[in-house]
């Protein structure tokens, strides 16, 4: 009888709830905001952001949207947003917002900044976000910093024997040669599964300067373009100063490298060779104002390395010249930005002999790879390191 009459209250209790199914809201509609590519010009204009529902709603919707700033930022590029409201009506499926956008006539990279719907009253939020992207439209493209850190052409006591200083038309081919590809089929990926194909292309002279460009871009089966550069069998050393004036990309994904390799490579392959990597930046968020000096070589048959870093201002290493230096002896490196020691290795321990042997140089613009890791939505095309100076000293 217990049992029967168990039954039938739970029967009495689904028909009671049955219509009115208390427990589940309605499936509400979502909501995305689109991105947008648009020209930065000249002077103060608006454009506008879609914001969608993917089907009407019988209620208002109700939005709270911000900005947040990227390479782009408020009040120099555009006009902040700070929780503004914005309400779909009932029916309505579509809403614009107002962005205004402060052009300028200054040649500059392409920049970007992001909206954000910070919370949805009536609806579930399909896309939170979306990139804002302002391409430049004024001629060059190209900014080349103005101000930065210089190291003068003598130092007491040294000779200078080998620089350029990139004054020409062309790259000179007497002190360089262009890595071409992906590496394959003997190293794909240059040996870090970097993305880039380099090619000649990406390097040019403009104002006394060398430019390196990474470029987002499809070429012989790669999704983005670089250069690399060489004085292998053209200019080798050991020993001696090195000082390298230079302005850095920026972005996630992004690997400028300015380094050296021992001129035995071929013989003795890597990292048995040694490697002394002048300067290192792996870009995106707040990773692209450090600076990293290593060097690499082989201790019995295995890769052992040694390195530090040094942070400077946030966006220094863009929007100014830097000097990166090493102090390379017969007993150890040392490793400066400006002037500023932050490493030293000693070189004494017989394991690190590879470093008492000629090097040649390197410079590059890798894409991706294993430490940087890859691009994502927010990394901007074109990148460029500028190298305004390569010189090499040694002691008389």
């Amino acid at each position: 009888m217990r049992y029967l009459v168990h039954v039938a209250m739970i029967f009495l209790l689904a028909a009671a709830c049955e219509g009115s199914d208390p427990m589940v809201d309605p499936v509400l509609p979502q909501v995305r905001v689109d991105p947008l590519t648009d020209d930065e010009g000249d002077v103060t204009r608006s454009v506008f952001i879609d914001f969608r529902l993917d089907r009407a709603s019988s209620e208002v919707v109700t939005l709270s949207i911000r900005s947040v700033n990227g390479t782009a930022e408020a009040g120099q590029d555009f006009v902040s947003i700070d929780n503004e409201v914005l309400q779909f009506q009932a029916g309505q499926v579509a809403l614009p917002l107002r962005v205004d956008i402060l052009g300028d006539e200054a040649a500059e990279e392409d920049e970007y900044f992001t909206i954000e719907i910070v919370e949805a009253m009536g609806a579930g939020i399909e896309v939170a976000s979306a990139q804002i992207t302002l391409l430049n439209d004024d001629e060059g493209g190209l900014v080349i910093p103005e101000t930065g850190y210089s190291t003068p052409d003598s130092y007491p006591g040294m000779t200078l024997i080998w620089q350029d200083e990139f004054d020409g038309d062309a790259l000179n081919g007497d002190y360089w040669t262009h890595e071409i590809g992906t590496g394959c089929p003997n190293l794909c990926g240059w040996g870090n599964n970097e993305w880039q194909y380099y090619r000649p292309d990406n390097t040019y002279l403009q104002e006394g300067n060398l430019i390196i460009e990474a470029r987002k871009e499809s070429f012989s089966g790669s999704n983005y373009t670089s250069s690399r550069i060489i004085t292998r069998d053209k200019f080798d050393f050991q020993y001696g100063r090195v000082d390298i004036r230079a302005a850095l990309p920026r972005g996630q994904g992004l690997w400028p490298a300015l380094w050296m390799l021992g001129a035995n490579i071929g013989s003795v392959g890597w990292p048995a060779s040694g490697e002394i990597d002048i300067m290192e930046m792996v870009g995106g968020e707040s990773r692209d104002n450090w600076v990293h000096g290593t060097a690499h070589w082989s201790n019995a048959g295995q890769h052992a390395q040694y390195g530090d870093s040094i942070s400077l201002a946030p966006g220094a290493l863009q929007q100014e010249f830097h000097v990166f230096s090493i102090i390379w002896t017969a007993t150890k490196i040392e490793w400066y930005v400006n002037d500023m020691k932050y490493n030293t290795l000693s070189t004494v321990p017989g394991d690190l002999s590879e470093f008492r042997n000629p090097f040649f140089l390197i410079m590059n613009v890798a894409v991706g790879g294993n430490w940087p890791g890859y691009p994502n939505a927010q990394t901007q095309f074109p990148q460029r390191m500028i190298v305004d100076y390569i010189r090499v000293f040694q002691e008389e």
